[in-house]
């Protein structure tokens, strides 16, 4: 069976991958496909999430067991099967490539192709350019200060804070409301 993914990003807008692979094959083959579609480098830790239909994080697979004290099963991605995991059309993972920052890409399995089998995986599609794998600080914090500088240097004295008390009735109202719309 081949599995057909399509791989998106919240940070770059008309990015996308769409992957084939054998159902047989390992999330470590999936992971590697993946960073060669978008240039990645392939010792970066990274994990992939099975994910709800709300992408809601629910089972972890990853590259290294780091020695977690949880009581959840530890699945490292060169042992486990991707059929052991994917079961249906519309499943939603997210795959983790800078923990740093806790950037991903969000992968949904959007095809099964029974009666066929693929030797190598492969990318089918590849749509617009990845986000970078990893965040130069140095460079990110000197744009936000060039940012700031065009903006006007803001005054960041206590004032800027706001006072010491805040006022009760700012906040009535507050529980009742719906942030999931």
């Amino acid at each position: 069976m081949i599995f057909n993914f399509r791989i998106v990003s919240d940070e770059v807008d008309n990015f996308r991958r769409e992957i084939q692979i054998d159902a047989d094959m390992t999330f470590l083959d999936l992971k590697n496909i993946i960073c060669e579609s978008v240039g990645f480098d392939k010792n970066q830790m990274s994990s992939f999430f099975l994910c709800d239909s709300n992408w809601e994080k629910e089972q972890e697979i990853t590259m290294e067991d780091m020695g977690s004290d949880s009581d959840q099963d530890v699945y490292l991605m060169e042992d486990t099967i991707l059929s052991d995991f994917i079961e249906d059309e519309g499943q939603r993972m997210i795959f983790t490539f800078d923990y740093m920052t806790d950037r991903s890409f969000f992968i949904e399995m959007r095809e099964m192709v029974t009666g066929k089998t693929l030797k190598d995986p492969l990318c089918t599609l590849a749509k617009g350019n990845p986000p970078s794998q990893t965040v130069d600080f140095d460079a990110f914090d000197a744009a936000v200060d060039a940012k700031a500088a065009a903006a006007g240097a803001l005054d960041m004295d206590e004032d800027f804070y706001g006072s010491d008390g805040f006022n009760e009735d700012e906040f009535e109202g507050f529980d009742e409301m719906n942030f999931d719309e």
